[in-house]
């Protein structure tokens, strides 16, 4: 690899051994994946925050860099800790738990990360813009960056995000090159698709896909447009049943006309509404759920909304998390959709989701979820069953 003056300089240690230690990582990383040379970013997302998926380790790893003095050069955002860190007593999490969550937590905002905590950075001001290069390293946020922002990141593991975080640099291959952006299969979906459908589709095509590139088409003349909550479910799912890291959609994401020639000669996958539904049926394995979650990704504020109107002046018959972050739900305070959802018996919860949550210490034996992706994961990472639907049909009321 190539590196500049001001690179060896943090490589041989004249910034600190933080720095140093970080530069070396992105260093091996890029003999790893042939890079020609680093890239300077614009913005970080950082995962290895729950303690659920670090333990012990990633803490004293983290607290080791920061009391070495480790800051952070760009604007830099966090992945959802294991814990709601304001109301985790209320919301009966583990103390223990916590305990260590919330030091996880400390060593980041000691190296200048914003601790937002959540899987939605574009939701809170982290938006870079078209072509600029970045580090993110949640699989889902790392779908919508690359798809619908147009940035430029590879799927980054918890310590490279970090590492290019402290250095403001991110070795340049995979994703960060034109040609690491071609699709390698179209899918024509021909069928409308609505709500958890998107979730869905994007399972069925990410095990279909693998770590390759898709190019959707929407041929059902009567589908309108995918919006941000569309496109953020589709893109999770992609990421979580496959390694998809990028998507292009006719007509709708920026670099799709860039990259439409290259479909010309490819596989293509047609998707009927028989696919979609058989999907969905595979994704449940249970029936009636005792907690319901949504918001995987981070819910946004027009989807607490929707949950509201639904709420307004009703009692919930089941237990409901909705999850999001500490900024969305601000504005959800302010706008009195949090009391109306508190006040039908649910709740909406910062910080965490159902996934990387101790949910399974917490009593929960059936989860309710729209998200494919969590439907994905809750069975393998939390040992749970699962009632996949759209979440209008999961919410129980009080007759």
């Amino acid at each position: 690899m190539y590196l500049t003056r001001e690179e060896e300089k943090m490589y041989s240690g004249e910034y600190g051994p933080a720095v140093e230690k970080s530069m070396e990582i992105l260093v091996a990383l890029g003999d790893i994946y042939g890079a020609d040379g680093m890239v300077e970013i614009v913005s970080a997302q950082i995962s290895g925050v729950s303690y659920k998926t670090i333990g012990d380790a990633g803490l004293e790893y983290l607290e080791d860099l920061a009391g070495e003095g480790a800051q952070v050069v760009v604007p830099s955002t966090l992945n959802p800790a294991g814990v709601d860190l304001d109301q985790w007593k209320e919301l009966g999490f583990p103390a223990e738990f916590t305990k260590k969550q919330l030091l996880i937590v400390e060593a980041y905002r000691k190296m200048g990360i914003s601790t937002t905590c959540t899987c939605t950075p574009y939701l809170v001001g982290n938006v870079p813009p078209l072509g600029s290069h970045i580090a993110w390293s949640e699989s889902s946020a790392v779908c919508y960056g690359n798809s619908v922002l147009g940035a430029r990141t590879n799927r980054e593991g918890g310590p490279g995000a970090l590492s290019a975080a402290i250095c403001g640099r991110t070795p340049n291959y995979g994703y960060h090159l034109d040609e690491g952006r071609v699709p390698h299969l179209l899918v024509e979906v021909e069928t409308s698709l609505n709500g958890a459908d998107y979730g869905a589709l994007g399972y069925l095509v990410g095990k279909a896909v693998g770590n390759g590139i898709p190019y959707f088409k929407l041929v059902d003349e009567q589908q309108k447009k995918p919006q941000v909550n569309q496109l953020k479910a589709l893109g999770a799912a992609l990421a979580s049943s496959g390694a998809v890291a990028l998507f292009h959609m006719e007509n709708t994401t920026p670099e799709s006309p860039e990259a439409m020639p290259h479909t010309k000669n490819l596989e293509k996958l047609t998707v009927t509404r028989e696919d979609v539904d058989d999907t969905r049926g595979k994704l449940s394995t249970s029936q009636k759920p005792d907690l319901v979650c949504l918001g995987c990704p981070h819910a946004s504020l027009e989807e607490i909304k929707e949950v509201a109107l639904k709420l307004d002046g009703k009692k919930l018959a089941n237990q409901l998390w909705v999850c999001t972050s500490i900024s969305v739900k601000a504005a959800s305070d302010r706008m009195s959709y949090t009391r109306i959802i508190e006040e039908a018996g649910g709740h909406v919860v910062c910080d965490t989701c159902m996934v990387v949550a101790p949910i399974e210490d917490m009593g929960f034996k059936v989860i309710g979820v729209d998200s494919a992706k969590a439907a994905n994961y809750v069975p393998s990472m939390c040992g749970l069953d699962v009632v996949f639907d759209e979440w209008e049909n999961l919410i129980a009321i009080k007759k």
